[in-house]
């Protein structure tokens, strides 16, 4: 799941929700150099996290949980990653 919320800066606030499988789930985006990012585990089996990009940008991204399986969000279109596989892009 994928929740937008504009900022009064102009800012908009992502926010990435998935269910979690009973394993720690990382978010991976061209935000910081594709680093991983740890989600923050809720008590409805979920993980999720806010972050803030600039109003118009596109963000190119994908999960990874701890036992190295990579997936997609079907809330956001794919494009080709240029590894043989996709990732999620939305624009904001």
């Amino acid at each position: 799941m994928i929740k937008t919320k504009r900022q009064k800066t102009g800012d908009v606030q992502v926010t990435f929700a998935v269910a979690d499988g009973g394993e720690d789930v990382h978010l991976v985006a061209d935000l910081n150099a594709w680093e991983p990012i740890p989600m923050k585990k809720r008590s409805n089996g979920t993980r999720s996290l806010a972050l803030t990009v600039p109003e118009g940008s596109a963000v190119r991204f994908r999960y990874c949980t701890a036992s190295g399986r990579w997936f997609d969000d079907p809330e956001g279109d794919l494009e080709p990653n240029g590894y043989g596989e996709t990732h999620t892009v939305i624009a904001v």
